[in-house]
């Protein structure tokens, strides 16, 4: 399993509407090949900035299945315009879990 982990900084004022945009993405996500889980967190010290946490079973349903897919191009239409700058996006692979 791999986790996408995106940052995103939203416009000032934007919040809420990205928020209830990412709602209404969230079964594009569900539909996906390969994704097995999708959330939203937003920072406590800086509200503007979201992390967007997305498992997948693998980096290539992320970034040949989904990127390529309409469901991609529909989750952009639908947040991208509350974006303040260009997602931040890392893949990260589980090496070790505490208690």
């Amino acid at each position: 399993m791999i986790q996408e982990i995106a940052t995103l900084t939203i416009k000032p004022g934007a919040a809420l509407a990205f928020e209830d945009a990412v709602a209404e993405a969230a079964p594009l996500f569900q539909k996906a090949p390969g994704a097995l889980s999708f959330r939203l967190d937003r920072s406590i010290e800086t509200p503007l900035e979201y992390t967007l946490t997305v498992a997948w079973s693998t980096v290539e349903d992320h970034t040949v299945g989904f990127r390529n897919s309409e469901a991609f191009a529909k989750w952009r239409e639908l947040v991208g315009p509350h974006f303040a700058e260009a997602p931040q996006v890392k893949h990260l692979e589980h090496v070790y879990l505490g208690f």
